[in-house]
């Protein structure tokens, strides 16, 4: 088996190259010499590469024969004259040559000469020296001889030459090639494993092979490194190699960080190799700079200007290359000992700040934090009880408790004071609290909520009350937590019931001062309240009361005798009358039907069930949503007596819709026309009903009958005097009343002009000569003309008072638009114009056409045509 080792490129390729059996054509090469030289030969550095002669052209190489067997006996006794003879060349004997070791197996070797081209045989014994020293490529002295079986020459009594080093001064360089330190099998065996190095002289970069036995003090090398050394040459090959190679300077590795902070023409990094930050300048950043941001990942190299160190070369790495600390699985509970100020005081330059204490594998153990380890911003006190986990810092191997969140529990273990209130209101990032036991609002951030679920108003929480750190006469409240609906209660209610008597009776607000407002906004103090006296324990007392508080749809008059309870605010301890029962009458609360007939701005008429008459109604007293009205819904009141005897409808409720026209609806359809609008299209009128009077042949031709808004077979449409429809007629139940029903306006019209998305009809409506309608109308999708015939209905908008029309069907398309004809006089001018005519206007072909395609001309052949006539 061969030595393992890796040899100088030369050596390598002839131990390559070179056959297995020792050369035999040395000999007659040696005998063509001149038999008195024996100065050493010039062997240039490509003859090594093959030193053996080529064989004849006849030679054949002997099949299924060793050429040489991997070990063999070694006698010197086959030696002549006792082991030692004279060449052929007549050399004499003792006369001793030098070569290199060229190949080097377990009991034997060869060498190459250094003064002829020869190969030699030479067994281990023959080696004067610890046979563990010699290697390929080493200079060795030795003497020549015949081997007495075989008759061929080989190398006796092998002496090992120390290598000559030039006396120059050491040389700088740079290590461009480090010696492979896992070579996986790759190196042949007995070569020796090199790198190499290069230096510059005179402008020109020259490289030079090295060993591991050419580095002082086994020292590891890395390409880039900074070294030193001797240059040697090997007198028998002429091989230059670096010897004595002593590290100058490191190379300087890449530095990975993460981008900390930006400003406007530079940034810091936070190092990933120490607990340290660096400046750079953008014009470091090798890419995108719009795109390089806080916390990217970046490698950079270190340089030092004006004696500071800069980070230079940065560049981008992929996001999560860098790690700073390493965050245990396992989860640790806690006892936070100190908290961040809320303001940092201007000597504080701990950036970790906080302690919490633990009980960790079995000793205790105060751990830092800063602001950024706990998982929400909701603010930490003494004593609270945490969970959280431990990081261990890479760079320093500090340890810290991160992924801070508090326990539930934790209000059992702080002596904080706990309050309730009701979110009152929310805006972008903050908030009010309607607190139970302080008259002000409590002002709160979205940060300070503990829950993940968002809050809503009205929500019911509880909170602590601590001072603003910037203004010490505001607080605000922390740590807000969620409770369920029915915990938090501003009043308490007894649970004695009294009897009393009315003493000034209560007033809704009233709908004179609401009549700008919304009724959600409506507020108590708008209300005027009343007075219920009463006796306790024989004491004569009085309480206020509210309309709110009344049980049922009665409202309560003066001397009414009434049952109640008595709540007191919690936080005034102000009493007023609540669930109030009267006890000596009965109310009217008999609740009626209707249908929506009107809508304004914030009120409504109600059509009676009887559809002869309409009843007032203000938003406020509508139960429910006041935009999911609509005009002819079937609606539920009460009626009421307001300031001068004017009726009007109260606790207005919309019901599931009942068949307001009765159920005796004829069959025949009759054609009429409107003598009468309803109030709502003509307010001037004193009757609520509308009138239709029959046009069409027959008996009933003449004859007239009221419609109200259910009768309308679209409830949105605004019937005019003097209109043409179709309806039937049926019979009010509980008048017997024969009135119009399905009523269907007969409405036909010619579009007189349409704009780009809206349009006018010719069609008067009150005072205006011409209808508005928007495209988005025209059913079927139609692009309409001008002048073409359509149907439509009439809509009149409650709250503007404004007509337009709607359902518009095109019926027959108007004349299409015929092209003007050209002027006779500008025709007479074309007519007279000839070609000959030197004052006609004539046209200069700058450029002839081309097509699409490059062509030349017009693929449609051109007519003659004659002047003043249109094709």
């Amino acid at each position: 088996m061969e030595r393992g080792s890796s040899e100088p490129p030369t050596a390598r390729s002839a131990s390559a190259h070179a056959p297995a059996t020792p050369a035999t054509s040395s000999a007659p090469s040696a005998a063509s010499a001149p038999a008195a030289s024996t100065a050493p030969m010039h062997i240039p550095r490509s003859a090594s590469m093959s030193c053996h002669t080529p064989r004849s052209a006849g030679a054949k190489k002997r099949r299924g024969a060793s050429a040489l067997p991997r070990s063999m006996s070694f006698d010197p006794s086959l030696l002549h004259n006792n082991g030692h003879t004279a060449f052929a060349n007549g050399t004499g004997v003792g006369i001793r040559e030098t070569g290199v070791v060229e190949k080097l197996l377990t009991s034997y070797g060869f060498i190459q000469c250094s003064e002829r081209q020869a190969r030699l045989f030479f067994h281990c014994s023959q080696y004067n020296g610890n046979l563990q020293d010699l290697k390929i490529g080493d200079d060795v002295e030795f003497e020549v001889s015949l081997d007495k079986r075989t008759g061929k020459p080989i190398a006796v009594k092998l002496v090992k030459i120390k290598p000559e080093v030039l006396p120059e001064e050491r040389i700088s360089g740079q290590v461009v090639s480090a010696i492979p330190t896992h070579l996986d099998g790759k190196s042949a065996p007995g070569q020796v494993p090199t790198g190499s190095v290069c230096y510059e002289r005179n402008g020109e970069v020259f490289y030079l092979t090295y060993t591991p036995d050419d580095v002082e003090r086994n020292m590891h090398l890395d390409t880039g490194d900074r070294v030193s050394f001797y240059m040697e040459t090997n007198k028998h090959t002429g091989a230059v190699s670096a010897r004595n190679i002593v590290l100058v300077k490191k190379k300087q590795m890449r530095c990975q960080g993460v981008v900390c902070a930006t400003k406007e023409a530079f940034g810091f990094i936070e190092r990933g190799d120490v607990v340290k930050e660096i400046f750079f300048h953008y014009s470091e950043f090798k890419g995108d700079l719009e795109a390089l941001q806080a916390g990217d990942d970046v490698e950079f190299s270190i340089k030092e200007r004006n004696g500071k160190e800069v980070a230079t070369d940065v560049r981008l790495l992929p996001q999560g290359t860098v790690i700073f600390e390493d965050i245990s699985i396992e989860h640790f509970e806690g006892t936070v000992a100190k908290v961040i100020p809320k303001v940092p005081s201007k000597n504080q330059n701990d950036p970790l700040p906080g302690r919490i204490g633990a009980r960790i594998n079995f000793s205790e153990k105060e751990l830092p934090f800063g602001e950024k380890d706990t998982k929400s911003k909701v603010t930490l006190l003494d004593g609270d009880h945490v969970r959280f986990n431990i990081s261990v810092d890479r760079r320093d191997k500090l340890e810290r408790a991160t992924n801070i969140e508090i326990l539930p529990d934790t209000f059992q273990f702080t002596k904080e004071s706990r309050e309730m209130g009701v979110i009152a209101a929310m805006r972008d990032g903050f908030g009010f609290i309607k607190c139970v036991d302080r008259d002000a609002r409590m002002f709160f951030h979205f940060s300070e909520v503990l829950e993940e679920s968002p809050l809503h108003i009205s929500d019911e929480v509880e909170f602590t009350v601590v001072p603003d750190m910037l203004s010490a006469q505001r607080n605000h409240a922390v740590r807000i937590k969620k409770l369920p609906k029915g915990t938090v209660s501003f009043h308490v209610q007894s649970e004695q019931r009294f009897i009393g008597q009315v003493d000034r009776e209560a007033t809704p607000a009233s709908a004179a001062a609401n009549k700008n407002v919304s009724p959600s906004k409506a507020k108590e103090k708008d209300a005027e309240e009343g007075v219920i006296a009463y006796e306790d324990c024989g004491v004569k007392l009085t309480v206020p009361y509210y309309i709110k508080d009344l049980e049922g749809a009665a409202l309560p008059q003066l001397g009414d005798k009434v049952e109640f309870s008595i709540s007191e605010v919690k936080r005034t301890g102000l009493q007023s009358a609540v669930s109030i029962k009267i006890l000596n009458r009965t109310g009217n609360s008999k609740r009626l039907l209707g249908f929506v007939a009107t809508l304004k701005d914030n009120f409504g008429f109600i059509e009676t069930a009887n559809h002869d008459q309409e009843i007032f109604f203000h938003y406020s007293e509508m139960c429910g949503d006041v935009d999911n009205l609509e005009l002819g819904d079937t609606v539920e009141y009460t009626l009421s007596k307001g300031k001068g005897n004017k009726v009007s409808a109260e606790k207005v409720t919309k019901v599931a819709p009942v068949n307001g026209i009765g159920e005796d609806v004829g069959t025949t359809v009759l054609l009429g026309k409107v003598t009468r609008p309803l109030r709502s299209v003509d307010p001037s009128q004193t009757e609520y009903q509308g009138l239709i009077e029959v046009t069409e042949e027959g008996a009933s031709k003449g004859q007239s009958y009221p419609f109200g808004i259910v009768s309308m077979a679209s409830k949105a449409d605004c019937l005019q005097k003097g209109e043409l429809v179709k309806f039937q007629l049926c019979t009010v139940v509980h008048t017997s009343q024969k009135m119009a029903c399905h009523i269907v306006p007969q409405r036909r019209a010619l579009v007189e002009s349409v704009k780009d998305q809206f349009g006018f009809i010719t069609y008067e409506v009150g005072e205006s000569k011409k209808l508005f309608f928007h495209v988005k109308e025209v059913q079927d999708g139609l692009e309409l003309q001008t002048g073409d015939e359509v149907e439509f209905s009439v809509i009149l908008n409650q709250r503007t008072g404004k007509c337009s029309a709607c359902n518009v069907r095109r019926v027959s398309e108007g004349p299409k638009p015929v092209a003007t004809p050209r002027p006779e006089r500008l025709v007479n001018r074309l007519k007279s114009i000839t070609l000959d005519d030197a004052s006609a206007p004539r046209l200069v072909i700058v450029r002839q056409p081309r097509g699409p395609d490059n062509s030349k001309g017009f693929s449609i052949e051109r007519k003659a045509r004659q002047p003043g006539v249109i094709d």
